[in-house]
């Protein structure tokens, strides 16, 4: 009686749970990519800013609002007086507006979240890229289009070297483009 619970158990009990366990590794493994990569992250912001109006119907340029982004690694969130510039006089009767103006006028940073972001042990230099002509929307899409932003593209290790080897398919619109670095110590520091 116990060798035909053990053969059982070696035969169909322990591949299955195998199988069982492999499985539910493998689609959580494919199903959470997302999530982990960054996609589709679109948190609520404490103001509800439209890209699509302002960088899309008004063609603000991006580097009005996301100050130096030319000079250092950063594309800073704008500051609240950065959005004043324009309504202190604009639309200052709207709701959202109102509330800006609020914390414009307690001296309150606004507490943006922030959506792209590059993993903490990488090293990423946007004036580097930018000042080689590089678009915005090459790696954060078309957020001219977006009401909400949102992230469209991950920032994976995959995704900067598949850029740094094939520049040409990334950058169509650049003539003259070199490939990026692939060394481990350009972006590992």
């Amino acid at each position: 009686m116990k060798k035909s619970v053990l053969d059982f158990t070696l035969k169909i009990r322990l591949p299955l749970v195998l199988f069982v366990a492999a499985a539910s590794f493998i689609i959580t493994f494919y199903v959470s990519r997302p999530e982990r990569d960054g996609i589709g992250y679109q948190p609520e912001q404490p103001i509800a800013y439209s890209h699509k109006l302002h960088a899309g119907d008004m063609e603000i340029d991006c580097e009005y609002c996301h100050t130096g982004v030319t000079k250092g690694r950063h594309a800073l969130v704008p500051a609240v007086n950065i959005c004043m510039n324009c309504h202190l006089v604009s639309r200052k009767d709207q709701p959202e507006i109102i509330k800006l103006t609020q914390y414009y006028e307690e001296g309150i940073p606004l507490p943006w979240k922030r959506i792209h972001k590059v993993p903490e042990y990488a090293y990423f230099n946007h004036s580097v890229h930018v000042n080689k002509g590089i678009q915005c929307e090459s790696c954060h899409g078309n957020v001219y289009e977006m009401e909400k932003v949102e992230q469209v593209r991950g920032f994976t290790m995959t995704a900067c070297l598949e850029c740094h080897r094939n520049p040409e398919l990334h950058l169509p619109y650049l003539e003259k483009v070199n490939k990026g670095p692939e060394n481990c110590a350009a972006c590992h520091r």
